[in-house]
């Protein structure tokens, strides 16, 4: 039987299909050569080994985190596929990072569930000062990320005091400088420490750097770093690399900003808009004084309108009246109920004269069971006008201006009788009489002052 004969088309389909459905999507890694960037925007380039070159298609829609460039060791993940018009298998790129960064990142998140498992993540973060008068910043003294930071400080306010303690933030020993450098802010304006100690206490520190790669900014993951954060007893910002990036000290911190010059910015607010700030809280809170005075006044002057207040003796002398008068009704009360029990005395008496003697004893029981009845009506109706007779003294007396002195109030009256209720109304040298509950005392105005 003949061999089945392809056409190059076919063939070349066969192999495409077997390798895509053996291979599938890989993680590979070697050395990036022959790096071009095509008009349409996809990078085309060569992975290579000391044995072997695999072409790689980077599409303009992947994102990649660096640039790459030759020479470069780099791990790629993607389908590996045929491309039939040239008969060349290639790997098309769906992520890409320099060799050696998924070992960091494995240690990354083994550190990153570490720490979160002893709660340094979720500790109550210490509260970041509104107006930091001494600022404390631990990264590189030559690098850009402190230029920019004192930039922004001295623009916004020239007058903090800024202590930097310089420490290296990459490649090796650095983690360990950085971790010291928060320890010695922290022991700044200690009396009994060796760090400046006739200096002022730091208020905040910032850890900062600038951007680079995850190699560059491994110092800020580094175990010795998040503790030092966590032990420091002074609010903490971790402010490294770019908005893209997140180091473990950005968990731990008390704030995290995206770039060095963010947390110039969220630190320190321009002095204008604090003084701003400060201006319109100052005007409410004239308004609210304001408000709460008019209405003060207002009672005031309702009170000051009352006749009890302004005529005192106005209402005591209706009160009088009205006592007097109830007084008046309680005793012709009294005094009818007397004389209709009387008469019915009277009456009865006739009656027993007319009565026959058998009779007497049935009248007398009779002409007792009334006269009871006469003595109880009569001293109900004089208790009920006792009590009310009681209720209208307690009120008179509540009202009697000389009770009123006797709690420490007093009237002062001109010469001339009239009640002094201003100072404009006893100008210097007019002759005034003070009312007190135990006396009167004599007084002459030598000058006044309005409130």
């Amino acid at each position: 039987m003949e061999a089945q004969t392809y056409t190059v088309t076919q063939l070349t389909e066969r192999i495409k299909k077997s390798i895509e459905t053996s291979v599938g999507t890989v993680w590979v890694e070697g050395e990036i050569s022959n790096l071009r960037r095509h008009t349409s925007g996809i990078t085309y380039f060569t992975l290579k080994d000391a044995h072997a070159q695999l072409n790689v298609i980077l599409f303009a829609n992947v994102t990649v985190d660096f640039a790459p460039v030759d020479g470069q060791a780099v791990r790629i993940h993607g389908p590996v596929t045929v491309y039939p018009p040239q008969g060349k298998y290639q790997i098309v790129v769906r992520r890409m990072e320099p060799a050696g960064q998924g070992e960091l990142m494995a240690r990354f998140e083994a550190l990153k569930q570490k720490l979160k498992a002893e709660g340094l993540f979720d500790r109550p973060r210490r509260k970041i000062p509104l107006l930091p008068q001494h600022i404390g910043i631990v990264t590189s003294p030559t690098g850009a990320a402190l230029r920019d930071i004192l930039n922004i400080l001295g623009r916004r306010f020239p007058n903090l005091d800024i202590l930097i303690r310089g420490a290296r933030v990459q490649g090796d020993g650095a983690a360990e400088e950085i971790a010291l450098g928060i320890q010695r802010l922290n022991a700044v304006g200690d009396p009994d420490g060796q760090v400046l100690p006739d200096h002022p206490p730091i208020d905040v520190i910032i850890v900062t750097r600038g951007g680079g790669s995850l190699e560059d900014l491994w110092p800020f993951n580094e175990e010795v770093v998040a503790r030092a954060i966590a032990a420091s007893r002074i609010p903490v910002i971790s402010a490294v690399g770019h908005e893209i990036d997140t180091t473990i000290s950005d968990f731990v911190a008390d704030l995290r900003c995206p770039t060095p010059s963010a947390a110039a910015e969220q630190l320190i607010a321009p002095k204008r808009d604090l003084e701003e700030q400060v201006a319109t809280h100052a005007r409410r809170l004239r308004r609210q004084m304001g408000h709460r005075l008019d209405l003060l006044r207002g009672r005031l002057a309702v009170a000051r309108s009352n006749r009890v207040f302004s005529e005192p003796g106005h209402a005591v002398e209706h009160f009088r009246q009205r006592l007097d008068h109830l007084q008046t009704r309680a005793q012709g009360a009294l005094d009818t109920r007397c004389h209709q029990a009387g008469r019915r005395c009277e009456r009865a008496s006739e009656a027993l004269g007319r009565l026959r003697v058998e009779r007497l004893p049935q009248l007398r029981l009779r002409l007792e069971r009334l006269l009871e009845r006469a003595h109880a009506a009569t001293g109900a109706r004089g208790q009920q006008a006792q009590v009310r007779l009681a209720a209208a003294g307690k009120v008179l007396q509540a009202l009697n201006p000389l009770a009123v002195l006797s709690r420490g109030y007093s009237i002062t009256r001109r010469a001339d009788g009239a009640v002094v209720r201003s100072v404009e109304a006893a100008p210097a040298g007019t002759r005034l009489e003070t009312r007190l509950a135990d006396g009167t005392i004599t007084s002459v105005v030598e000058a006044t002052e309005t409130t």
